[in-house]
C-alpha cells in the first residue's frame, strides 16, 4: 500500500505530502544515513551472527557508548529507540550503557557519570537544551564524541554536538496541521504531555501554523500520571463539545485520549504523533485516525552506528545537517505494511 511522505525544506519551512510505493520512504538525509549504515556492517571484517536483524559482528575493538535519554518510565516509544540501539551495538561490537531520567538536571548528571566512567562515545536526547548544555560541553571538552537524536533539532549545532538524528518537529507539526485542514477539522486540541520539552512545543506550534481550517488550543498534562491525563482530557471534552479533533504527541497519550473521548461521550477524532503496537491496533480498529511516524528504532540505531563509524573510521553522517528520520503518515491505507514490524517491537 502507498505511504504518504512529508517532505519539507528546512530553510523555507515548506511542507509537501506525496505518495510512494512499498515501505515508508524516509527523508533524504535518512536514506543517505541508511546507506552508510548498511555499508558499515561490512566494515571491520564482520563475523556471522544469528541475532535477529544483525548481519554480522564487527571485529573492531570493543567500545563503550552511553545512551542517555529523557524517557518517562512506561513510555513504550523508548523501547523502540533502545531496540534500535541494541541492534547496532550487537553488530558493531559495542557495549551499550542505556540510562534515562525525565528530569533534565538528573539527565545531565547521567551524562556527567558517563564522562567520569570514560566512555568512548555518548548519544543523548536534548529535550531541554539549556539544562543539558553544560554536561554536553563537558563531554566534548573531555574528547568524547557526542551525537544527539530525537530532540534538540534547533540547538544541537550550537552545543557543538557532532551529528543529529530525528525529525524537524515544526515541519512535522505543520504537516499534521495541513492534514487536519484536509480532514475538515474546525476545533482542535493539541496535548503537550511534558511542559517545557522543546520538541513537543514545536509540534503544537507547527500544528497551529499548518492548520488553516479553524482554531487550535493547547492543553498541558503530565504524562507521568496517565489517570490524571485521562481525567483532564475528559473534562476538557465535556467542557467544550465543539472540539472535533484531538492531536496527541505520543502513542500512550493518544490511547488515553481514546478513553477520555469515550468517557465524555465525544465525537472527536483522535490523531497522534508516534506509534507502538497498541497504537497500530487502534488505527486498525478506527479508534485513532492516523499517526505521524518519526521511526524511533531508526533513531536509536543510527545514533549508535554513527559513533561506531566515527570511532573506527572518522566518518560523520549528514554533512553538518540533521539526518531526518521522518515524518511520514501512517493510516488505514498503509497500516498493514507497518503492523508486522510494530508487533515485533521495531516500529
Amino acid at each position: 500500500m502507498p505511504f504518504r511522505q512529508v517532505l519539507g525544506s528546512v530553510g523555507s519551512g515548506a511542507v509537501r505530502v506525496r505518495t510512494g510505493r512499498g515501505h515508508i520512504v524516509v527523508a533524504l538525509g535518512a536514506v543517505v544515513a541508511l546507506t552508510l549504515a548498511a555499508c558499515s556492517s561490512t566494515g571491520g571484517a564482520p563475523r556471522s551472527s544469528d541475532e535477529g536483524s544483525n548481519a554480522g559482528v564487527a571485529d573492531t575493538p570493543l567500545a563503550t557508548i552511553a545512551m542517555i535519554t529523557h524517557e518517562v518510565p512506561g513510555d513504550t516509544f523508548w523501547d523502540l529507540v533502545r531496540k534500535g540501539a541494541e541492534a547496532a551495538a550487537a553488530k558493531d561490537n559495542i557495549e551499550l550503557r542505556y540510562s534515562a531520567d525525565p528530569e533534565a538536571p538528573n539527565q545531565a548528571n547521567l551524562v556527567q557519570s558517563a564522562i567520569d566512567s570514560k566512555v568512548d562515545g555518548i548519544a543523548v536526547t536534548l529535550a531541554k537544551p539549556d539544562a543539558m548544555a553544560p554536561s554536553v560541553e563537558a563531554a566534548t571538552a573531555a574528547g568524547i564524541p557526542v551525537v544527539a537524536f530525537n530532540s534538540g533539532y534547533d540547538s544541537w549545532k550550537d552545543m557543538e554536538v557532532q551529528q543529529y538524528f530525528g525529525q524537524d518537529e515544526t515541519i512535522a507539526g505543520r504537516a499534521a496541521g495541513a492534514r487536519l485542514t484536509e480532514d475538515g477539522a474546525r476545533t482542535t486540541l493539541c496535548i503537550i504531555h511534558e511542559q517545557g520539552a522543546v520538541s513537543l512545543e514545536s509540534r503544537c506550534a507547527g500544528v497551529k501554523q499548518g492548520f488553516t481550517g479553524g482554531s487550535t488550543e493547547i492543553l498541558n498534562v503530565n504524562s507521568k500520571d496517565l489517570p490524571s491525563v485521562e481525567a483532564t482530557v475528559t473534562a476538557k471534552l465535556q467542557q467544550d463539545p465543539t472540539i472535533d479533533h484531538v492531536i496527541a504527541l505520543a502513542a500512550p497519550i493518544a490511547l488515553t485520549a481514546v478513553q477520555s473521548k469515550n468517557n465524555a461521550g465525544s465525537d472527536a477524532t483522535i490523531v497522534t504523533f508516534d506509534t507502538n503496537a497498541a497504537l497500530v491496533d487502534a488505527i486498525e480498529s478506527g479508534d485513532v485516525a492516523w499517526a505521524i511516524d518519526q521511526q524511533p528504532y531508526l533513531q536509536g540505531y543510527l545514533a549508535i552506528d554513527s559513533l561506531w563509524l566515527y570511532l573506527n573510521n572518522g566518518n560523520t553522517i549528514g554533512g553538518g545537517t540533521p539526518v531526518l528520520t521522518g515524518p511520514a503518515f501512517i493510516d488505514s491505507t498503509n497500516i498493514d505494511a507497518v503492523a508486522e514490524y510494530a508487533r515485533n517491537g521495531t516500529r
